[in-house]
């Protein structure tokens, strides 16, 4: 699961990049608001972390340019603004959700996952597929009531497949999705974690579109 993280504050905000990678997200973080419109024509993303008091555009305007380009991802304002005007102003203006700093790790998450699972069509905390069941705030998957056993990457690639189920997915984008910006994977190592992870999910629900990605479907 991608996030982009726009955060000037140079040690929260590599202690979230950190802390977020720990719950199992790929985290971008950019520490201008103007660094967000090129990141969100080039990538991917399943939501956005926004602080408001940005060095070079305030951030309200950030999140209104993004909206009136027409993206739609959930957008999560954290901010050291706690005027009720401010929240007010933040979530009329097209955000998801408003947390004020300073704040609780554990919050963070549980609210990412309710707009993420939001934006993905599920209720529930569980994401469902079949007889697949994976679950944001336990890292786990399930398959018929069995726990199994996978790594941090193979997590990650079930969630993106998961998430997008119904959907094929290129080696590239799955890569998107482990690494981020930062130096990836090869293609080998991809179809490697990939192998390893259809091994562990029954019945070959993960197909190989040959020449163009992997795909479960719905």
């Amino acid at each position: 699961m991608r996030l982009l993280l726009v955060e000037d504050d140079a040690l929260l905000g590599q202690s979230m990049v950190t802390s977020l990678s720990r719950h199992g997200y790929t985290v971008d973080w950019v520490d201008r608001g103007g660094g967000v419109e090129v990141a969100m024509r080039t990538e991917q993303f399943a939501a956005v972390i926004l602080d408001l008091t940005l060095p070079d555009i305030d951030g309200l305007v950030v999140l209104r340019n993004l909206r009136r380009a027409g993206y739609t991802l959930p957008v999560l304002i954290l901010t050291a603004r706690d005027d009720i005007e401010d929240r007010v102003k933040g979530l009329d203006g097209g955000a998801d959700d408003y947390l004020v700093k300073p704040f609780a790790l554990e919050e963070l998450m549980a609210r990412l996952r309710v707009l993420i699972r939001r934006q993905s069509g599920y209720c529930d905390e569980r994401i469902v597929v079949g007889q697949l069941s994976l679950s944001l705030a336990e890292q786990a998957v399930d398959y018929d009531g069995n726990r199994l056993k996978l790594t941090n990457n193979e997590f990650k690639l079930l969630t993106a497949l998961m998430t997008h189920a119904g959907r094929v997915l290129s080696k590239d984008q799955l890569q998107q999705s482990l690494h981020g910006w930062d130096e990836g994977a090869s293609d080998n190592a991809i179809e490697v974690h990939i192998h390893n992870l259809r091994k562990k999910v029954p019945n070959n629900l993960i197909k190989n579109i040959r020449g163009v990605g992997y795909i479960i479907e719905k």
